[in-house]
């Protein structure tokens, strides 16, 4: 399976929109939304660490590893 994506639940916890979010770190929704369905073959670490500031939350509350 490999990277998981767990964007939606950190988006939950902090009561926030995809569309505020996109807003706040600076890229379009339909970005987002691709990086959120887990479509994205890669991420720039600028947007990571935005998504972190945002959110206030460590890489490892958004990414997550499977083998299976």
């Amino acid at each position: 399976m490999g990277i998981i994506i767990n964007l939606d639940v950190m988006l939950a916890k902090r009561k926030m929109r995809s569309k505020e979010l996109s807003e706040i770190i600076g890229i379009t929704s339909a970005n987002l939304s691709i990086l959120k369905s887990g479509k994205a073959k890669a991420i720039r670490f600028s947007t990571l660490e935005a998504i972190c500031k945002a959110l206030d939350c460590q890489p490892g509350d958004i990414l997550a590893f499977s083998e299976t």
